[in-house]
């Protein structure tokens, strides 16, 4: 149905009634550039409307880059690719993992780079220009952007928590000796006459639980009890950082991240030539890297390993859509998506001797097996296992603060990545409403993100933390991004596409891109939603497991989201003025561009390029 897939831009309003407009074909007369003086040169390529407000720009291409890959290196390189990669055959993990990359993530991380440069545009008024009825996945988008909010920057408030207390000269998570600890407290780091039992818990296991979360004031998920106020007063200067790096737009945010997404990198290298010296650290790495070729048999295998990538990568959350409408329409974002993409990849492999080099230690300290103390995943590895070597290192002190610094700063640049993904899609979709009071929006989105994050800072907290990680960005998140796939390659054309990355960058996008688009990527996609559906261990966390009721209620955190989607179909198919009788067939090549004047940019790298967007092409209307 031509009316509810042709891009708004191809359409005219006659009388009240909407027809449609033949877009012109790549191959038009119409003339390789077109001056128009009197036109915005931020104006957008929609229909008659509102004039589009002028739109910001990157004062520095470092300043895009830093921001692309500090949202998509965030604590989950840290933890769990490494976790991953040794539960799933070590060195030979690292075989799906890079194909995963080649064939699903990074061409969906290069697609995602290159609509949002050549729309200029947020997550939900960009499928006004590409196929109006899927407009409902920049809404899921958004939904599922505040879920994430909602528990992510409690994670980093932990994170500033540790790195408070880190400020003294014995840390309080290395013995036994503190108001919070139980006689079931042993500290048996080094020593060799401490007998370890199922229920020994180590001084750095019970700051977490008892000082830091408090949780055994909470029965569960039905008795979460009262808010931590010191955590509450963390979370509460995280808002007031992220308030102030987002409020003034990319011009602000692109120089706060100059220090976020390179200070991990120095703090990375320093803990890596610590860990390296430790003795034990080469049990650690091989250990991390041995090759288990026969797990490359088992299909789970595979999932973690498509997953990890995709979710590393982040496209989906609308971040890379918003990050890049803010370049320069001719800006090499083919390089740019290998360069990032790159670089997010080696980061979690060097995470990986960044931990595994301190696990080893801790091994040989305790004299067990690596596996024995690599058997934590999550946030636990981050808060107690790590912490817990540290304790036991020389210059302690030092070494904590700058982690849990490092954290703190990889954190906030994915919150910065999120939040705007939605500042972006919803300014743009309300422009009129919202137009020079971003200030005064970005404030309210992060009051919203406050007070949804209070559920996670009770005694509970993380019981309502980890239903939030599992449920909000789970298979929803992939399922959006399979129906971004399909309705770019599909329904708009992977033609059209390939034209509209011709006109910015000067060349077609190969083969190898255009058959992942249409086929490899969504395949893996499908491959990824159907079998984590299919696949649903039993919810734990600690010696805690979730009731029924709690996994009901994540299913519809889930489904809340990605409902959306048919929601906004509906609604487009019975409000659209006239009947499907109606509907005229769209007029010319099902492939000819749909995005009026494309590829009428200026020359690249001219001085008209420097102030060219999406926006100066021709409307055919």
């Amino acid at each position: 149905i031509s009316i509810f897939t042709q891009p708004e831009s191809c359409r005219i309003y006659q009388g009240g009634r909407m027809a449609e407009q033949s877009c012109p074909s790549p191959t038009s007369s119409l003339p390789r550039q077109v001056t128009a003086p009197h036109l915005d040169p931020m104006a957008s390529p929609t229909p008659p409307g509102p004039q589009s407000h002028h739109r910001d720009k990157w004062s520095k291409k470092m300043d895009f880059l830093l921001s692309v890959i500090g949202f998509a290196v965030d604590l989950g390189n840290v933890w769990r690719f490494p976790y991953i990669c040794y539960q799933n055959g070590g060195g030979a993990f690292l075989i799906p993992y890079t194909l995963m990359a080649v064939f699903g993530g990074v061409p969906l991380f290069y697609m995602e780079l290159a609509l949002g440069q050549f729309h200029r545009t947020g997550a939900i008024p960009i499928w006004k220009r590409i196929c109006p009825i899927f407009k409902g996945i920049g809404f899921a988008i958004c939904i599922i952007g505040l879920y994430v909010s909602f528990y992510y920057n409690t994670i980093i408030a932990w994170a500033l928590y540790y790195f408070y207390s880190s400020f003294s000269g014995t840390l309080p998570w290395a013995s036994c000796d503190n108001p919070w600890n139980t006689p079931a407290c042993t500290n048996y780091f080094g020593r060799s006459n401490v007998t370890w039992t199922n229920f020994s818990r180590s001084p750095a296991e019970e700051f977490y639980m008892r000082k830091v979360l408090e949780i055994q004031k909470s029965g569960g998920l039905y008795d979460v009890g009262g808010v931590r106020w010191q955590l509450l007063l963390c979370l509460f200067l995280i808002f007031t950082i992220v308030y102030f790096s987002l409020w003034k737009g990319v011009k602000t945010s692109g120089k706060v991240v100059w220090v976020t997404a390179t200070l991990p990198y120095v703090v990375l290298l320093v803990l890596l030539v610590r860990g390296a010296t430790l003795p034990g650290a080469w049990r650690g790495v091989i250990f991390y890297l041995r090759p288990d070729w026969g797990k490359l048999l088992s299909t789970a295998v595979w999932v973690d390993a498509a997953a990890q990538i995709f979710f590393s990568l982040g496209p989906g959350f609308g971040v890379l859509l918003a990050l890049a409408s803010y370049n320069h329409f001719h800006n090499n974002c083919y390089r740019d998506a290998l360069i990032t993409s790159t670089v997010n990849c080696l980061t979690s492999f060097l995470s990986g001797f960044v931990i595994f080099t301190v696990l080893g230690y801790m091994a040989e300290m305790r004299d067990v097996e690596v596996e024995d103390v690599a058997r934590d995943k999550g946030p636990s590895l981050l808060f107690i296992t790590y912490p817990e070597a540290i304790a036991n290192m020389v210059g302690s002190t030092f070494f904590a603060i700058i982690f849990f610094l490092m954290m703190i700063m990889l954190g906030l640049d994915s919150t910065f990545g999120g939040l705007e993904a939605v500042i972006t899609a919803v300014m743009d979709e309300y422009p009129q409403v919202l137009a020079g009071r971003r200030e005064l929006f970005v404030l309210g989105l992060i009051t919203v993100c406050f007070l949804g994050s209070l559920s996670t800072l009770t005694y509970g907290g993380a019981y309502v933390v980890k239903l939030l990680e599992e449920f909000g960005a789970g298979c929803s998140i992939l399922a959006v991004v399979l129906l971004e796939t399909i309705a770019v390659s599909w329904f708009y054309g992977i033609q059209r596409f390939s034209h509209d990355v011709k006109a910015m960058l000067g060349f077609t996008p190969g083969m190898f891109w255009k058959v992942c688009w249409v086929a490899v990527s969504p395949a893996l996609l499908a491959f990824i939603v159907i079998s984590s559906l299919l696949d649903q261990p039993p919810l734990m966390l600690f010696d805690y497991q979730y009731p029924e009721w709690s996994i009901s209620v994540g299913y519809l955190i889930e489904a809340s989201s990605f409902i959306c989607i048919p929601f906004y179909m509906v609604y487009k198919l019975v409000w659209t003025p006239g009947s499907l009788k109606q509907v005229r067939s769209r007029v010319g090549d099902p492939a000819a561009h749909a995005q009026a004047g494309s590829g009428q940019g200026p020359p690249l790298g001219s001085a008209q390029d420097q102030g060219w967007g999406a926006g100066q092409m021709v409307d055919a209307t």
